[in-house]
């Protein structure tokens, strides 16, 4: 079935990319301003058993600084020369588009790159994550995968049949020598491997969620919490700016809730869990987002300053994460190096639906940190 996105959709697209952006992902405003022009409005969203599931596809996306993309503006075609590569390694033109990774500023990214393609409801993260070896065709290990990342000077680089953490190290040089951020295009599958390896209906989930945020985001945080399909965590007084751990590239940041209770944010560039009085009530795959208690503005990681009064809100991981354990591994704090903050149950469940929570709305599993 096909559905339409009108442009008056977009606010609730970009709420909904916001909030699986994790805290981060980057900012979804200033590609909101690209595409509310740029894209090919109204874009038909075609679910992938509408589509021949023999048709090449691809995904795009942004990587790199976001805050460089905000200084260094992206030209009118940032994925062509990646887009040609790809192409000219796989041997035939790519009709078909899906998104890479739905959280953030990629959920619209991908929008701006749907004009002469057929836009497939299916995300290769179902939020954001921080590497490419969170890409869920790399993580199943989908034979032929290839990524196409220009360099900078007409240059591309292409990644072909490599281990999903290789994948991770050579892209990420290549965003460098680009000066920071790269338009990244992954070919190589058809819209047929998405039905096992991909998250369907992203977008629908998005768009719905960011509906649900639109109705209630200046209501109690408990109701905005239940207007997403969400879980209330905290609400509290940001005590001090994000903080490096012995752990590389993690940081966290405290908050002195309204209770009384001391909870603790711990990111890389997402949110990866939260803990409460030292015990663990959410952690991904669960999608964690931190809201403005006065603006109700989505925050970023880099956002959580000092006096900044937020509330914390917790999303059920996508289902294809916790489906088989090789992909769960892949998205745990542990696989990023943090051990004692893995949950094997998802908090963010409504606790209303969900037999897995106490009627407090935290998971049955929380643990102590080590």
């Amino acid at each position: 079935m096909a559905h339409v996105l009108r442009s008056s959709d977009l606010p609730a697209l970009a709420a909904g990319c916001a909030l699986f952006g994790a805290g981060g992902g980057g900012a979804t405003w200033p590609v909101e301003l690209m595409v509310r022009r740029g894209a090919p409005w109204p874009v038909t969203l075609h679910d992938v058993a509408d589509v021949d599931p023999a048709t090449p596809c691809m995904a795009v996306a942004y990587s790199g600084s976001p805050e460089l993309l905000g200084e260094r503006l992206p030209s009118l075609d940032p994925f062509g020369i990646a887009t040609d590569a790809v192409e000219r390694w796989v041997g035939t033109e790519i009709p078909a588009l899906c998104s890479m990774e739905i959280g953030g500023m990629n959920g619209l990214t991908t929008l701006g790159a749907a004009a002469g393609r057929t836009l497939v409801d299916a995300d290769l993260m179902g939020r954001a994550f921080p590497g490419f070896d969170q890409v869920s065709l790399l993580v199943d290990g989908v034979p032929g995968v290839v990524l196409g990342c220009a360099t900078g000077a007409d240059g591309v680089a292409v990644v072909s049949q490599a281990r999903p953490a290789d994948v991770e190290r050579l892209l990420r040089t290549a965003i460098t020598t680009a000066g920071g951020w790269a338009g990244i295009v992954l070919g190589g599958f058809t819209v047929g491997d998405l039905a096992r390896h991909a998250v369907l209906g992203a977008y629908e989930r998005v768009l719905s969620v960011g509906r649900g945020f639109a109705d209630a985001r200046f209501g109690e945080p408990h109701d905005v919490a239940r207007a997403i399909g969400g879980t209330f965590l905290a609400e509290g007084r940001v005590q001090r700016a994000p903080q490096a751990t012995p752990h590389a590239g993690v940081t966290s940041v405290d908050l002195r809730a309204v209770d009384g209770a001391v909870v603790r944010l711990v990111a890389r560039t997402e949110l990866l869990a939260v803990l409460r009085d030292g015990v663990v009530v959410a952690a991904a795959p669960t999608v964690v987002a931190a809201v403005d208690a006065v603006t109700r503005e989505v925050v970023q990681i880099s956002e959580l300053t000092p006096g900044r009064n937020v509330f914390v809100l917790a999303l059920p991981a996508p289902a294809w994460w916790r489906a088989a354990d090789h992909r769960l591994a892949a998205v745990t704090p542990s696989h990023f190096g943090v051990e004692g903050l893995d949950l094997a149950t998802d908090p963010g469940t409504d606790p209303a639906t969900d037999p897995a929570t106490d009627p407090a709305g935290t998971s049955t599993d929380t643990r102590e940190a080590t």
